[in-house]
């Protein structure tokens, strides 16, 4: 793994002369590790340096997706990255304002800078999501963004499943509700929007007011299921603040399907397949013990 200094001599070489003292490494992607540190006029950057050839080729999507969606969350006084260094290698933007929700601490533990109970956030949050999912597929489309339809939302879920079905073992128990889940014609959308797709406290930046000053981290962003975007908040805060958002996502001019809130439960409750999917990507063993745990845990 390198260290800071190896880091801060990497951007150098890309023109970006900043100093080790006082930067910090924010371990929490699964996809990038992430250093923060400051220039010589005192202006902190963001640097993300990927942790696998997949997540460099995915660089162009991003960018790509950003410029997409940074004049419509602009509206609301929320930032996204902009990106003025970009390498296989570096990605290095200006720090936007605010401080995460939550980070790792060294030893990989939750630390939690914000109440994710907070019915001020569920609110800000809910209205944050109604400007996001205002982006039509068409101007995604426009933007070289990837869309999914619904029933092609849904089947990428069938195929996850049975990807992961070949490579582990699944307790009985989750094959049958998973099997159950992709039955019920209620839960799935009759529509899809742009979402952000891991949009939780880490990602999401937070003024000392509590308002919400900018989002992080677009990697998986596309036009989907709109409940990708709430599952977290039910997993976090549970049922009654994912009804506060969904109040306050509806008042901004959100569309609330029947089937939402439980679709929203169900994908927090599906994360041991997007964990297997990750396992399979990057091959470490430990990555694939983990998957295979959650997957079947012991009785």
């Amino acid at each position: 793994m390198s260290t800071i200094d190896d880091v801060i001599a990497l951007a150098a070489e890309h023109g970006l002369h900043l100093t080790a003292e006082g930067a910090t490494v924010n371990e929490a992607g699964l996809d990038y590790r992430v250093v923060m540190a400051a220039d010589e006029t005192g202006r902190r950057w963001v640097l993300r340096l990927p942790r696998r050839a997949d997540v460099s080729a995915g660089m162009a999507a991003e960018l790509r997706i950003l410029d997409l969606v940074r004049p419509a969350l602009a509206a609301d006084g929320v930032a996204v990255p902009d990106w003025q260094h970009r390498t296989p290698e570096l990605i290095a933007y200006p720090a936007l304002p605010g401080a995460p929700g939550l980070t790792l601490t060294a030893d990989g533990q939750p630390d939690w800078h914000m109440d994710p109970a907070s019915p001020d956030y569920a609110a800000r949050l809910g209205r944050l999501l109604a400007r996001l999912h205002s982006v039509t597929p068409e101007q995604a489309a426009a933007a070289g963004v990837e869309v999914r339809t619904p029933e092609q939302a849904r089947q990428a879920w069938r195929d996850d499943i049975e990807k992961v079905s070949a490579d582990f073992t699944v307790a009985p128990a989750f094959a049958e509700a998973w099997g159950e889940w992709l039955a019920d014609d209620t839960c799935w959308p009759d529509r899809t929007v742009m979402t952000h797709g891991e949009i939780y406290p880490a990602h999401v930046l937070l003024a000392e007011d509590g308002a919400i000053t900018g989002v992080l981290d677009w990697t998986t962003a596309r036009v989907d299921d709109p409940a990708r975007d709430l599952s977290a908040q039910f997993g976090a805060a549970g049922e009654e603040l994912l009804q506060a958002t969904l109040e306050a996502y509806a008042e901004a001019g959100g569309h609330v399907h029947p089937g939402l809130a439980a679709q929203a439960r169900n994908l927090w409750n599906a994360f041991p397949i997007g964990y297997a999917l990750y396992a399979l990507t990057t091959g470490a063993e430990s990555d694939r013990a983990a998957a295979a745990a959650l997957l079947n845990p012991p009785s």
